[in-house]
């Protein structure tokens, strides 16, 4: 019995003795140091939150629930009764209509007399030549103008409700050429519109 007290005793002294000797190590720390650069991630504008960033979506004010394409602009489903694009081309500094397109704007016009239930998107574009860089994020009324006179057309020539045709401006913000050359500024110059009604 008293061997074994003595056997516990020498057990316990031992620990201790290897307790004291014991250093403790610490993890290396994970804070970065301050000259280093630390990864940062953009984010994506997608104004209209139909999945397509701004920098890329072609039709950036599509209202919501409507099915997109890839370009972000409205698609109409499989069974369509109409969808009609529309381009038309301005001058520099003017929203006048030109005749050539008037015969183009003539037939997306008959075609919504046909569809009683279709519908006209309208964009109005600039050039850089005719936006002051200052001004590439404020309303554009040269813009607006190429937009509703293509609505006021086709309300004055064939009767529509103005309901029926939406106009939007997007001044400079979303060419679709180059701006240094004078073929990519009139490219630029521009109305972009989308007729559709889905069949019933």
């Amino acid at each position: 019995m008293r061997m074994n007290k003595c056997s516990s005793l020498l057990l316990l002294a031992t620990s201790i003795a290897l307790a004291g000797c014991q250093t403790t190590i610490t993890a290396p720390s994970k804070e970065l140091p301050q000259h280093k650069n630390i990864r940062t991630m953009q984010a994506t504008i997608d104004s209209d939150g139909d999945g397509v960033p701004d920098d890329i979506d072609q039709c950036p004010a599509t209202p919501w629930n409507v099915v997109i394409d890839e370009r972000g602009c409205p698609l109409a489903p499989i069974g369509v009764g109409l969808r009609m694009e529309y381009r038309a081309f301005f001058d520099k500094d003017s929203s006048e209509l030109l005749r050539k397109y008037q015969d183009e704007l003539d037939k997306v016009g008959m075609k919504m007399q046909e569809y009683k239930g279709a519908i006209l998107w309208v964009e109005g574009h600039n050039s850089r030549t005719e936006v002051d860089s200052a001004d590439l994020n404020n309303h554009n009324p040269l813009a607006q103008a190429r937009a509703d006179n293509v609505k006021n057309y086709l309300i004055s020539k064939f009767n529509f409700a103005p309901e029926r045709i939406t106009t939007i401006e997007y001044g400079a913000n979303r060419p679709i050429a180059p701006s240094d050359t004078e073929e990519g500024n009139m490219l630029n110059r521009r109305v972009y519109a989308l007729a559709t009604e889905p069949d019933k």
